[in-house]
């Protein structure tokens, strides 16, 4: 997928009240199917024989849960499901195992997680958060804590393709066993990952719609520099700007970061829509013994940006627009210089829907 749009949010968000009735707007309820549970503090409990369900009319979904195993005496049984996925064609499941260690991922092939506390014994415990997504041509993945890569760069997720599917259905819960569950997001509208459709609509709009989007823009550009001269993996958002990590990558590179936003206003009473300004920083960094080169370099990166941003992005007069920037470059200040790092800062103005939280 890519990320999710302003018209692509949670279609339902549910934490740890009745899922038959849940407040807010835009916020769809779920269907019980047996038992159903009972509020245990902020979880919703269901002990044995009780499941939520949706039928959607699309064909890729996400669904996001926070759970955890109270009581090790009453585990869900092996091959108990958990959550499951099913847009007719394709279906994937998440299955217990019998244990409070590990669960199962379920398509056409069987693959297992790794030590997950689902019992929350470690020290400093917290409930587990499960992604599991599908999209319509069958490919289902399962994040786990909303990692993407580990610390070593590995791929931190589960992937198979679905069994064949036999209806149109977002379902969880448990048929054996005591689960809590925390909180259950799920939207028909795409199969996303943790960059794509954040659980939270503020980091959302920060960090995916602005931060990573810009990125993807970048990425995504056909001009002549940023084209041929910058390898895409050399284009990415600024989390780590220390030494060590700069290292790591070859000049040229483009690091993106949000530094900041702020709101100047509410537009509308109770606050439904407001403005927000957010302030984007982009570092183009070049390299070379001859400076001149490295500066002409970066200026022609920097400038291709720019103009690939100011014609692309904030160009809705009344809802996205580019109020501002501003360009700082850097000369050569001594004999040992050998990096040259130009530096530009945009601000964009955009008008907020806050009704999907």
């Amino acid at each position: 997928m890519a990320i999710a749009t302003k018209t692509q949010y949670w279609t339902s968000r549910m934490n740890g009240t009745n899922p038959a009735s849940l407040g807010g707007t835009f916020n769809d309820s779920w269907t019980v199917s047996g038992s159903g549970g009972a509020a245990s503090g902020e979880y919703w409990r269901i002990t044995s024989n009780g499941y939520w369900y949706q039928t959607p009319t699309t064909s890729d979904y996400t669904i996001v849960a926070a759970l955890k195993f109270p009581n090790t005496g009453a585990l869900p049984s092996n091959g108990t499901v958990l959550m499951r996925l099913d847009n007719a064609d394709y279906r994937v499941e998440v299955r217990a195992k019998g244990n409070s260690s590990t669960l199962d991922l379920v398509g056409a092939t069987t693959v297992t997680t790794p030590d997950l506390d689902l019992a929350m014994a470690d020290d400093n415990p917290v409930a587990v958060i499960l992604r599991l997504t599908l999209d319509a041509s069958g490919n289902a993945k399962l994040y786990m804590r909303e990692i993407i890569e580990d610390d070593d760069g590995a791929t931190h997720y589960l992937s198979v393709t679905g069994s064949s599917g036999s209806g149109k259905d977002a379902r969880w819960g448990n048929s054996s066993g005591t689960v809590d569950w925390g909180s259950v997001y799920f939207t028909n509208a795409g199969a996303f990952s943790p960059d794509e459709l954040l659980t939270s609509d503020f980091a959302q709009d920060v960090l995916a719609r602005m931060g990573l989007g810009i990125v993807e823009q970048i990425k995504n550009s056909t001009r002549m520099y940023l084209k041929t001269q910058v390898d895409n993996s050399s284009i990415i958002y600024g989390y780590d700007l220390s030494m060590d990590m700069l290292n790591r990558l070859s000049p040229p590179t483009v690091h993106v970061m949000v530094k900041d936003l702020g709101s100047p206003e509410f537009e509308s009473l109770g606050g439904a829509k407001i403005t927000q300004n957010y302030d984007v920083m982009i570092f183009v960094t070049t390299k070379g013994t001859n400076y001149e080169n490295a500066y002409r370099l970066g200026l022609n990166i920097i400038g291709e940006i720019f103009d690939e941003l100011y014609t692309n992005t904030g160009v809705e007069g009344t809802t996205d627009s580019i109020i501002s920037y501003l360009a700082e470059f850097s000369p050569r200040m001594d004999n040992d210089d050998f990096v040259c790092v130009h530096r530009m800062e945009l601000t964009y103005m955009r008008r907020i829907d806050m009704r999907h939280r």
